[in-house]
């Protein structure tokens, strides 16, 4: 079987859209399964449709071997995108071959070509995800490195770069689009760059130009990406027919919010490709939106299905009371205290409903159930203490959802592999922190009202006393009893009464 190729697809007489030639105007650090299944088909459909007549050359925002790249360059960019899921009910399966990608780099052995990328005048667009850890000031890069080793400085040096070839000349800066996930992941993103200019005392016209002929956009990213499907890759060649060794796979939905000006719409030509892409002067309430329904949806209900019974999210749309349970938390506790059209957020949230019901992602509840302190404390209290200053009174199911989460992480003690719960006579690793698993551990003899009293109280976990908030402290503990005493599929049922 010929590996995936321009020629292979000639050969094949390959139907669908391709885009051999086509200037480099976006530089995009990063190569991994996301942006290659989010941002690089977004433009591919672009070229398509729109004329946007882009490649991307990408850029290994890490030091790590060239396997990815040579995969990748192998195939001349090439590689296939399967978009797998359900969308407004009805099953969706679809194939495309992105021809968006010219080539990819590794700034360290390939630094100079990197570096020359700066010198194209044609180049317009720099799109980052270099993970949470990746937009962090590492105050020991030095200007001389070749290349820094923080991704903010590798963009600072490229950016000099730019600036000397073209004289800081207007027109010739960038739109940085950040998609990493961390608040303002844009403005975060400058505030390392302009550490690192004033840092390597460059010159003040150099930091002006960054000011002044950049924008660092910050944004919202939405899609599963499931990444390289090592067991089905062998009989989606062969149905192909051709070798595809940087295969991509993600679920149908996909949503971008760029928050920019309203001039970058004649650039990206988004609207015109038909594409879920907004251009917004603020992405925070569609942040807000995503944590709260998608995040929150999860985290307030999985911990509870666990118990219930349950290993995965497909499963649970598939049960009544847990499938009701999390649409009674979303359209009844959540939605209300946001802030958008009450028509955008339940769109969002029937969207959520076949996301979660996806037949192509076997979702592992006890994946989904890492750090689930932090994550109760940023996805879900929100929507708590919102509902209570709203109504006046403690929101049914998200209570049950703190309840689920005490008794999940409710352990029998630390053995070799680490902290372990039960569910029945079967052992499950609780994986958190080791603070908060030390704490689970010290009171995990204590009466269920003493350690509801515990947990609330506990200040490093939420930033504040839960105990405070009215009625909450006596009403988990009713639910950690119930849980207890008739288990958690029983409680679900309660909150639907």
């Amino acid at each position: 079987m010929k590996k995936l190729s321009y020629e292979t697809l000639k050969e094949l007489n390959y139907g669908g859209y391709l885009l051999k030639e086509a200037p480099e105007r976006v530089l995009q650090f990063g190569e991994g399964n996301f942006l290659r299944a989010f941002v690089d088909y977004f433009i591919d459909v672009m070229n398509e449709k729109a004329g946007f007549n882009s490649k991307a050359v990408l850029v290994q925002p890490v030091g790590r071997e060239n396997m990815i790249r040579d995969l990748i360059n192998e195939q001349e960019g090439l590689y296939t995108l399967l978009l797998r899921g359900n969308e407004k009910g009805k099953k969706r399966d679809v194939k495309r071959v992105i021809s968006s990608v010219s080539r990819c780099l590794n700034p360290n052995s390939d630094y100079d070509q990197y570096m020359d990328c700066a010198k194209n005048p044609g180049l317009r667009f720099i799109v980052c995800n270099t993970t949470e850890a990746g937009i962090q000031y590492d105050p020991t890069c030095r200007f001389e490195d070749r290349p820094a080793s923080s991704y903010p400085g590798k963009l600072t040096q490229f950016l000099y770069v730019r600036y000397q070839a073209f004289g800081g000349e207007p027109g010739k800066g960038f739109v940085i689009l950040s998609c990493e996930l961390i608040d303002d992941n844009g403005k975060e993103l400058k505030k390392c760059v302009l550490q690192y200019a004033r840092q390597w005392k460059l010159e003040e016209t150099f930091i002006r130009w960054i000011e002044d002929e950049n924008i660092f956009c910050s944004t919202l990213v939405d899609r599963i990406v499931t990444g390289y499907p090592r067991n089905e890759a062998a009989a989606i060649c062969e149905e192909l027919g051709y070798e595809d060794n940087v295969i991509d796979t993600g679920e149908v939905f996909g949503f971008w919010v760029i928050e920019g000006p309203e001039s970058l719409k004649k650039e990206l030509l988004f609207e015109e490709a038909g594409l879920p892409i907004l251009i917004t002067d603020d992405h925070k309430p569609y942040k807000q939106r995503k944590v709260r329904i998608l995040n929150g949806a999860h985290t307030s209900m999985v911990l509870g299905a666990y118990l219930a019974g349950q290993d995965i999210v497909r499963d649970c749309m598939k049960d009544d009371v847990i499938r009701e349970f999390m649409n009674r938390t979303i359209y009844e506790e959540i939605i209300p205290t946001l802030t958008l059209p009450e028509d955008e957020l339940k769109d969002f949230a029937r969207a959520v409903t076949d996301r979660f019901d996806n037949p192509f992602i076997d979702h592992a509840l006890l994946a989904i159930s890492l750090n689930s302190t932090f994550k109760w404390k940023a996805r879900v209290l929100p929507s708590l203490k919102g509902y209570v200053e709203r109504y006046g009174r403690l929101p049914e199911c998200i209570t049950a959802s703190l309840a689920f989460y005490i008794a999940f992480y409710r352990g029998k003690g630390f053995d070799t592999e680490g902290y372990k719960g039960l569910r029945g006579e079967e052992e499950y690793l609780i994986r958190d922190d080791q603070d908060i698993l030390e704490f689970y551990d010290t009171h995990k003899e204590d009466e269920a009202s003493v350690l509801v009293k515990a947990v609330l109280s506990n200040t490093q976990f939420w930033g504040e006393d839960l105990t405070e908030i009215a009625g909450l402290c006596e009403k988990v503990f009713a639910d950690l009893k119930k849980i207890e005493e008739q288990g958690a599929y029983d409680l679900m049922k309660g909150c639907l009464s």
